[in-house]
């Protein structure tokens, strides 16, 4: 979301046409995991840093939550995991409510992402952003950050 007509984000976002989510809440019974809360939400867009897509259920702002992103053409979903960080009315899309998920860090301590579905997320901005879409966030030295 822009803060006074100033845009915050520093990852660019794009769309994938067809690529659906599929969610669990993160809750402390493991067993509550095996089930998915909603499934085939489409997406409407992804970054580096998080997505957005539209669902019918409400869930809490900063819930944790386990996606399962889709991809056409790709055989194995992306996993990863992120928090709700807001939920606004999905008004005349067919669906209830639209959701901006912030992914968590990329490393390999507990509840980061694996940093192999950073390089995968960065292949797929690659073949679907425009040419002539903003600059890219990197580091002064072109290379792209990794927390660990």
């Amino acid at each position: 979301m822009s803060d006074n007509g100033i845009e915050r984000r520093t990852c660019l976002r794009f769309e994938i046409p067809g690529t659906m989510i599929s969610y669990k809440v993160s809750k402390l019974l493991p067993a509550a995991l095996d089930k998915y809360e909603e499934e085939f939400c489409p997406l409407l867009d992804i970054s580096r840093g998080g997505l957005r897509y539209q669902a019918n259920h409400k869930i809490d702002i900063g819930a944790k939550l386990i996606m399962h992103i889709s991809v056409p053409g790709e055989r194995v979903p992306l996993v990863l995991h992120g928090r709700a960080r807001w939920v606004t009315s999905g008004e005349g899309s067919g669906f209830a409510y639209q959701i901006g998920v912030q992914f968590n860090a990329y490393g390999e301590k507990k509840d980061q992402n694996y940093p192999g579905n950073l390089v995968k997320i960065i292949a797929l901005e690659q073949k679907f952003c425009p040419p002539d879409s903003a600059v890219r966030s990197q580091t002064e030295d072109g290379d792209y950050e990794i927390d660990g």
